[in-house]
């Protein structure tokens, strides 16, 4: 058995793999070129450009870009009318801004567990939450896998609630034939570097109701009734303070990026989804580990791979076989701490020991290296190192 880097062996990889980065192209710099060049570099014709781009390749009526995936959320969660007195149900595991939206607008995030198998929302526990304040129900496709939307909307129509889709991980996943975009109330996504699309940073609100993206673009724009462009039209200067809103305006040279990157999105998918399949074809079986599932009537993005240890089939803890892929340069990292856990949130009142899937589940899991960038060596590599690890710590 090969020594572990971590114990003085040879690392399997000279060099350190990141979990996740951005592919950028001659394309890409031209583009950003062709803005840097042009009498626009913020809110000028690439940012309407690349809405239309988003909703066409989505099927969604109406998208309104931001600056963030998080100055989304908050948008469609001020937009859905949620306020001071709601309750909002969030998972209790996603990155954090999935519930910290719910705080922007001084409503309360209420966490609901995780279905073991997808670690997406569980209706069942979205059921059990509910209360005569519930307004909103935040919805995440983690890691790309859609979560069961069916049900939890028949759970909104039933109570009268808004469904907030954050799928920042799933751009291009189906659920049931229909591609995400079109299956909620909101929509939000994120062209962070690590997404499947990238702006630098920025974000979108997707929906099917024009009054809703109404509201988001004034919101994006200070809360202003018009924008520079409906005045021009008119030859008028005045304007509006309608509601109290933000500057999330994504500039034009982010927005090109953007244009580039979704003409390429499908092919990175389709790369994304053949590493999937070799880490199933190679990590499947191992008794040390679970790989993840994808649901029958699901097709995932796979912005994630999490692979979940069978801590009772190794003799250490996930922290150390963290620090032994580590050391094998193999750039693992973990999605996510559960959000109840953070300080800011132990303040609030929230306690440990309330959500026994995602707490459980969370102590087992690591991500592995995932993006289309991603060459097959440097696949082999990882699971050359994740085979080398668990059989070291196996029992």
């Amino acid at each position: 058995m090969s020594k572990l880097a971590l114990e003085g062996g040879t690392p399997v990889r000279a060099s350190m793999l990141p979990y996740a980065r951005q592919s950028i192209d001659d394309d890409d710099r031209l583009a950003v070129d062709s803005v840097l060049r042009s009498n626009w570099l913020t809110t000028g014709p690439m940012v309407k450009e690349f809405e239309e781009a988003v909703t066409q390749y989505t099927g969604a009526a109406e998208g309104v870009a931001v600056n963030t995936g998080t100055a989304a959320l908050h948008a469609a969660m001020w937009a859905a009318g949620v306020g001071p007195g709601d309750e909002v149900i969030v998972p209790a595991i996603s990155f954090v801004a999935s519930a910290n939206c719910v705080l922007y607008v001084g409503a309360t995030p209420v966490f609901a567990d995780l279905s073991l198998d997808t670690l997406n929302l569980d209706p069942d526990d979205v059921q059990r939450k509910l209360t005569s304040r519930t307004r909103a129900i935040v919805v995440v496709d983690f890691a790309g896998h859609p979560c069961d939307h069916d049900a939890l909307r028949a759970i909104a129509d039933q109570y009268g609630l808004t469904i907030i889709e954050d799928a920042a991980h799933s751009l291009g996943a189906t659920y049931q034939g229909r591609k995400v975009g079109t299956l909620q109330d909101i929509t939000t996504l994120s062209f962070h570097p690590v997404k499947h699309v990238t702006t630098g940073e920025g974000g979108m609100v997707l929906t099917d109701d024009p009054g809703v993206a109404k509201r988001v673009r004034s919101f994006r724009h200070h809360g202003i009734d018009l924008d520079l462009h409906t005045r021009n039209k008119t030859n008028s200067w005045e304007y509006d303070v309608v509601d109290l809103g933000f500057n999330y305006r994504l500039p034009d040279i982010n927005c090109a990026l953007g244009v580039s990157q979704l003409a390429k999105s499908d092919r990175w998918l389709e790369r994304r989804r053949a590493i999937a399949a070799t880490y199933h074809e190679m990590l499947h079986g191992v008794p040390m580990l679970e790989v993840p599932v994808e649901r029958a009537d699901c097709l995932s993005a796979w912005h994630l791979y999490i692979i979940r240890l069978n801590l009772e089939n190794i003799s250490v803890s996930r922290s150390l076989v963290f620090s032994a892929l580590r050391a094998e340069n193999i750039g693992v990292n973990v999605h996510y701490v559960p959000i109840p856990w953070m300080t800011h949130y132990a303040k609030l009142g929230y306690v440990r020991g309330k959500w026994p899937v995602a707490e459980r589940e969370y102590e087992r899991m690591i991500s592995l290296p995932m993006y289309p960038g991603m060459t097959d060596q440097d696949v082999a590599d990882v699971v050359t190192a994740v085979i080398k690890v668990v059989k070291n710590y196996s029992i």
